[in-house]
């Protein structure tokens, strides 16, 4: 993942690396090949590092490069390796430095010197790039299967509450009366952005760096598109320097990662709120909360305030990559080793979030009278009331709105809400409203009414919860 050097068969000096020790004649320091050694965190893309290497030797093989022999016996012990850390996990040698290493130096220990035929033609350069590549997507195809999961349950528990009311805010303010379902699919829409970026971001580095070698390409017949096809990229790299030195596609995985965490956190901070006593919108499932120790009443979000932290954390580790290949000339530099584990810290966190999150959406518990009650405060249907000046009595909307704005006046004055008060006090104020303006002032009639094209109307929520069910499990 960091040197380039070809491997000999050659014997290397006592302490030093047997892969490209050539060059050194002792060991590296104890606290530099503690520094320098990847594979504790690594590790995890042995799967990928074994495929690519399948890939690399076949073509090696069909090229005339190696015979074919040697490719047998390399895919052999590959494969054997490959069970081997499928039934006991990776050894950990910080000796071997990364992934790349640990596992050529099984091979060369179950095969022999046929081993160090595989490395030709390739460095660890185009090799940790390929990699790491086809581990990001395998994440990314993990990310899209939860997020769709997640927008399911929203889309579902939208068409169950298509009816159910509560207040929509603005500067959390009560504005006007939304229903329940209409705010679930909100979120469904933030989540096929969410869905759409990363698949854009698949899209994009799903091309295979292998055969760019250390950053000039290679002398070697080699058929760079059969290991591409092999591998299930759509081509091969276009230029060996960018291919070697390119980590967009893990900063594109990594703002795609962030803006998703984004929209969990704000939907997590909206359930911690309405789990709260003073809303009490919602009731917390006992699987997704946490008690005090101390204080036995206590029922806390926990899952959703750690959905919310999480967010920061992944905020943070992609600004930390950005910082970190900000400043680096072509092609490769040891820095780019700290590449993966903010990839690797945040795919887990957006995993553990997206579950978290599907699972509390989908088993909590709505308390729709506390959510009437709350939109029938603060004035809700004032708009309705300057809507209908508009619309009965060809009242200008600006007039409108201060001829509201006294009927607001009043109501505050009179401890109740607007459909509290009198026709006597609304004529008082504009002798224009008649008895019809009741029909639009209860909170029932205010989300009815707004039948626009995406809005609140539970009729216009069926129908949009309707096609999310529908499309959601098509999302490509």
């Amino acid at each position: 993942m960091g040197t380039s050097g070809n491997d000999s068969g050659a014997a290397s000096p006592a302490g030093a690396n047997a892969l490209w020790g050539g060059r050194f004649e002792g060991g590296p320091a104890a606290v530099m090949a503690e520094i320098n050694a990847s594979i504790p965190f690594d590790k995890r893309m042995w799967r990928q590092d074994i495929a690519g290497s399948l890939a690399h030797v076949a073509m090696l093989s069909a090229k005339g490069i190696i015979d074919a022999g040697a490719a047998a016996r390399i895919a052999d012990g590959l494969r054997r390796i490959e069970a081997e850390y499928a039934a006991g996990g990776v050894p950990v040698d910080i000796a071997r430095e990364d992934i790349h290493m640990t596992v050529e130096s099984r091979l060369a220990e179950l095969i022999g010197p046929d081993a160090g035929r595989l490395h030709t033609a390739r460095s660890r350069n185009d090799q940790v790039a390929t990699d790491f590549r086809l581990w990001v997507r395998d994440a990314i195809d993990g990310h899209l299967a939860a997020i769709r999961a997640l927008a399911g349950v929203l889309a579902a528990r939208a068409l169950e509450h298509r009816e159910t009311v509560l207040p929509g805010f603005t500067h959390l303010q009560v504005a006007q009366p939304v229903t329940l379902g209409h705010h679930l699919l909100a979120y469904v829409e933030m989540l096929k952005r969410d869905f759409g970026r990363f698949a854009d971001a698949r899209a994009r580095l799903n091309q295979c760096p292998l055969g760019a070698a250390a950053l000039a390409g290679t002398g070697f017949p080699i058929d760079r598109q059969q290991t591409a096809a092999a591998l299930g990229f759509e081509r091969p790299t276009a230029n060996s320097l960018d291919s070697v030195s390119d980590r967009d596609f893990a900063i594109e995985y990594l703002t795609s990662a962030a803006q998703c965490a984004l929209h969990l956190s704000r939907l997590a901070e909206e359930i911690i709120l309405w789990a709260s006593q003073p809303f009490g919108w919602v009731r917390l499932p006992d699987q997704w909360s946490t008690g005090s120790s101390i204080m036995p009443q206590k029922k806390n979000p926990d899952a959703a305030e750690l959905v919310r932290g999480h967010s920061g954390r992944i905020l943070g580790l992609m600004t930390g990559l950005m910082v970190t290949m900000k400043g680096l000339p072509l092609a490769y530099s040891k820095d780019m080793q700290d590449d993966k584990e903010p990839v690797f810290e945040a795919h887990d966190l957006l995993e553990l979030s997206l579950a978290a999150m599907a699972g509390m959406m989908e088993t909590i518990g709505f308390v729709p009278e506390r959510m009437r009650a709350s939109a029938a405060s603060g004035f809700s249907t004032a708009t309705d009331l300057a809507d209908w000046l508009v619309r009965e009595a060809d009242v200008p909307f600006r007039e409108a709105h201060h001829i509201t704005g006294r009927a607001v006046k009043a109501a505050e004055e009179a401890g109740v809400q607007l459909d509290g008060l009198s026709l006597e006090a609304l004529r008082g104020i504009d002798p224009r409203i008649d008895g019809q303006v009741f029909d639009v002032l209860s909170v029932e009639a205010s989300v009815s009414s707004r039948t626009s094209l995406g809005g609140t109307a539970p009729a216009r929520v069926k129908e949009a919860a309707e096609t999310a069910l529908r499309e959601v499990p098509a999302w490509s």
